[in-house]
């Protein structure tokens, strides 16, 4: 098995967990207490963001692609996960994989690089969203670097940063959220962002107290809740990983029983994503070798088929 390609796995990680103390429950009139449960959440979250396990890529592509099915109903689509995947691995090489595809094409953008933006990224994560380019959104890139450099604590700088991008264009919410994602990294020194705001951007901590209606960037509240998203995000990002985390571990542990040549490339790619598809080819792996691949680290446990059915299959830890 061509093991270089697999990262070296260290002791299997316990996930941290938010403190149940910690956790928010409905909304929370004073931004000082919202701000500390951010600070409790983003504390655990941050453990783990540092620890880098070797599924970490896999773990972000999941966050990418819940975040994604949130957006959908903020633009008024109906997409689920399964949608969605279906819209990202079952095209074909080059194919636009159209408006729902685009989206969750920004969510893996997030969770695919470092943090920072630039004006080209944003033009191209702008048209990804859909969203029509103006020149407004231009002075974005400076405001997140200004925000980076010196700029208030974590979830009130990505809470500046959404109520911008609202300001100046109530059509873009989506790309305030992700602008959000970005500051959190930049402002917590993380080497890769965790897709977390835009995932929470229907959440109840947005619901306005008494009047109904939700939050806007401008109302009072608006930080706090934020800060509450972020804390929720978290919470539910760590889930997540730990959903992943045993797979993982099994995965580890039946290494040295694969010999199929390639599969070190599959499992490589199952480290890194969210889906990886049951007909994958390779240089060294046939499509009937991933199948056979695929169909033992299955019954190992290590891997789940992730759509149900009994063809076009695709697979994630």
């Amino acid at each position: 098995m061509d093991a270089a390609l697999i990262p070296p796995f260290p002791v299997p990680l316990v996930v941290p967990t938010v403190p149940g103390w910690a956790l928010p429950r409905g909304s929370v009139a004073q931004p000082a207490e919202a701000a500390f449960l951010a600070g409790a959440a983003l504390n655990s979250l941050d453990s783990l963001v540092r620890a880098n396990p070797p599924w970490a890529g896999a773990w972000r592509q999941r966050l990418a692609l819940i975040c994604a099915v949130t957006a959908m109903s903020v633009v008024g689509r109906a997409e689920d996960e399964a949608a969605l995947r279906d819209a990202w691995h079952l095209r074909q090489p080059g194919d636009d994989p159209g408006p729902a595809g685009n989206i969750l094409a920004a969510c893996k953008r997030l969770a695919g690089r470092s943090p920072g933006v630039d004006l080209e990224t944003l033009r191209s994560v702008a048209g990804l969203l859909g969203l029509r380019w103006s020149d407004e959104l231009a002075t974005l890139p400076d405001q997140v670097e200004a925000l980076a450099r010196a700029g208030p604590p974590a979830p009130f700088a990505a809470a500046a940063i959404a109520r911008e991008v609202q300001a100046l264009r109530p059509d873009a919410e989506l790309l305030g959220w992700w602008l959000a994602d970005q500051l959190l990294a930049l402002r917590l020194r993380w080497a890769m962002p965790a897709p977390l705001l835009m995932g929470q951007a229907r959440s109840a901590v947005f619901r306005r107290t008494g009047r109904g209606g939700r939050l806007r960037s401008g109302d009072d509240g608006f930080d706090a809740a934020v800060c509450l998203a972020v804390a929720q995000g978290a919470t539910r990002a760590l889930r997540c990983a730990d959903e992943i985390a045993p797979r993982a571990a099994r995965l580890q542990a039946i290494l040295p029983r694969l010999r199929a040549k390639g599969a070190g490339e599959a499992i490589a790619l199952l480290l890194d994503d969210d889906a990886v598809p049951g007909t994958l080819t390779t240089p060294n792996l046939s499509r009937w070798g991933a199948r056979r691949l695929f169909e033992r680290l299955e019954a190992f446990g290590a891997v789940r088929e992730l759509t149900g059915r009994a063809s076009f299959k695709l697979y994630g830890l």
